[in-house]
């Protein structure tokens, strides 16, 4: 955006317009084009806007290339937002059979994955395609490279909304010396699908909350979410050398827990344990990683001391090698957690010692420093606060015919295509009225 929009609306009788809509969408991501080619259906005059050079950038980038659109098991309880509520009406009129059925009737080769995900069987851009058709038969109308520099009211109620954009320039149009061009537009209708902040290599911008903020609107905080832990000093060293290996554990701190795949990499942990944790962790916090869940570690060490009193306890622990704890790991736990008794037989160990070191297999506990932040995060947790939303409509409750879908709002899912659902149901409950 080249200019920020000014902080209350204006009123712009006298602004000179090029374009008018019925409805204009900001961002052509999921949520926009999905409220477009439903609003498109209803009959509506349709113009959908983005700055980027192309449309879906974050569609076609997610799922490692194969977008994981929806689950077959969509509730509430898989969102995170500071009203938990706002979400349900938009998700029972919208329920993931409905997208389904879409990319059946397009003949989009799909399958599922472990805990209900879906995933195209080929590549993202065959959702893109299918949505782009859908939007093209409905008559919706999408220019990208467009930067959005003003957004104003009007005092026509036919024109609620006058839009001042310039051309985005590419390297190429610099190059050829294209020069800027610019375009005014109205609409009676405007909804804000501008996504949140997550992956600003795909084009991610503020921009849907400075124009929720230029309406008078709350934001609730935002934070990288479904994003993987980074760690510093000798637990960061630790968590480094063990790059590469990947185990089932249970994941937890003081609201939740998810038994999911762990994954150590070079800059710390991921994999969906720790993606899924993300959504429900606060900077400063611990977090508890049970690296053995189908074994009670403690009980384990004291039933061997009785039975097997001249193992070492790394020999009794290397029984669970193959199937959940991996050598390497189990090297690296010894020299954090036992290295002082490691070659004393375990008959000679206190009952209490045993129990706090199975107690401390079973619960890890670790101070993230942080995470990796926006860069890799799959989404943006926080945005605009839903008690100023109607959840049936997604219109602005401040503003009337302004309208808030997808990312940008405070409601964030867990990872296994929620986010994308979300996406499906509150574009279509808004294209349904504006």
């Amino acid at each position: 955006m080249s200019q920020t929009p000014s902080q209350a609306p204006s009123q712009a009788p006298t602004v000179k317009l090029d374009h008018q809509f019925d409805v204009i969408i900001i961002g052509a991501g999921a949520s926009g084009l999905y409220c477009a080619l439903t609003a498109g259906r209803q009959g509506r005059r349709v113009l959908v806007l983005d700055h980027a050079n192309k449309v879906g950038k974050k569609i076609l980038m997610s799922g490692g290339g194969r977008c994981n659109f929806t689950n077959y098991f969509v509730e509430p309880e898989h969102f995170v937002s500071d009203n938990p509520h706002f979400c349900k009406s938009a998700l029972s009129r919208y329920p993931s059979w409905e997208f389904i059925g879409m990319v059946e009737a397009h003949n989009i080769a799909y399958h599922e994955r472990e805990h209900g995900q879906l995933f195209c069987d080929d590549s993202a851009q065959d959702i893109v395609t299918m949505l782009l058709d859908e939007c093209a038969a409905a008559g919706v109308q999408i220019r990208i490279n467009t930067q959005i520099d003003k957004v104003v009211v009007t005092d026509d109620r036919h024109k609620n909304f006058a839009l001042s954009t310039s051309r985005k320039l590419s390297k190429k149009d610099i190059a050829n010396d294209v020069k800027p061009s610019s375009n005014n537009y109205s609409c009676e209708s405007l909804v804000v699908a501008t996504g949140g902040l997550s992956i600003p290599t795909m084009g991610a911008s503020g921009l849907g909350y400075e124009l929720a903020q230029q309406f008078g609107h709350t934001l609730v905080m935002t934070d990288a979410s479904l994003v993987p832990f980074t760690f510093t000093d000798q637990t960061g060293e630790l968590i480094r050398a063990l790059a590469g290996i990947s185990l089932p554990v249970v994941a937890r701190n003081e609201r939740t827990s998810f038994k999911l795949p762990l994954l150590f990499t070079h800059r710390g942990l991921s994999g969906p344990a720790m993606l899924q944790l993300s959504n429900y962790w606060q900077t400063g916090e611990n977090i508890h990683i049970d690296l053995l869940p189908d074994i009670d570690v403690a009980a384990l060490l004291l039933l061997h001391k009785k039975s097997h009193p001249k193992q070492l306890i790394r020999t009794v622990l290397s029984e669970h090698t193959d199937n959940a704890l991996p050598k390497k790991l189990l090297a690296a736990l010894q020299s954090t957690l036992w290295d002082n008794i490691k070659d004393i037989e375990i008959a000679n160990i206190k009952d209490e010692r045993l129990s706090e070191l199975g107690d401390a297999i079973n619960g890890w506990q670790l101070k993230p420093s942080g995470t990796e932040g926006y860069r890799t995060a799959e989404a943006t947790r926080g945005g605009i606060k839903t008690d100023e939303v109607s959840s049936k409509t997604m219109q602005s409750r401040l503003q009337k015919d302004l309208y808030f879908i997808g990312e940008v709002l405070d409601v964030t899912g867990w990872l296994g295509g929620y986010n994308f659902q979300w996406a499906w149901a509150s574009g279509f409950v808004c294209g349904k009225v504006v």
